[in-house]
């Protein structure tokens, strides 16, 4: 049987990330080890410690840097994160001073709506 544990996401500032992710999100650090420059920096759900893990993987390669910045560019979201009512979670976080593109969307049984992470990506988040 095959799992997802990790799950990465490029960020063109790790430590504004830190702050974004675990501040504004709500998300916990799980792992944070000093690599370089760097940090092999992981966060969880609060509610699911165990769950799948959230990489924050600077975006040291210049393919990585270009990709993120085509997808912002084109407006696609680098990644999806989940909700089990978005209304209330996009209130919270515009609260927050989170920039949404627009307010929450319909596309067929889902509801969505896309941010801007601080750190170089539209983040899509979606109910279910």
């Amino acid at each position: 049987m095959i799992r997802v544990k990790l799950m990465s996401i490029l960020v063109n500032d790790q430590n504004r990330a830190r702050r974004f992710y675990t501040d504004v999100l709500g998300f916990s650090i799980k792992h944070d080890i000093p690599v370089g420059e760097a940090a092999w920096l992981t966060l969880v759900a609060p509610d699911n410690v165990e769950g799948v893990e959230l990489l924050l993987e600077p975006t040291g390669h210049p393919a990585a840097v270009a990709l993120q910045q085509a997808l912002y560019k084109d407006g696609i979201p680098l990644a999806q994160l989940y909700t089990e009512d978005i209304a209330a979670e996009f209130e919270r976080l515009r609260a927050k001073g989170v920039a949404f593109r627009d307010e929450p969307k319909t596309m067929g049984p889902t509801k969505f709506a896309d941010f801007d992470d601080t750190c170089g990506n539209l983040i899509r988040l979606v109910e279910g």
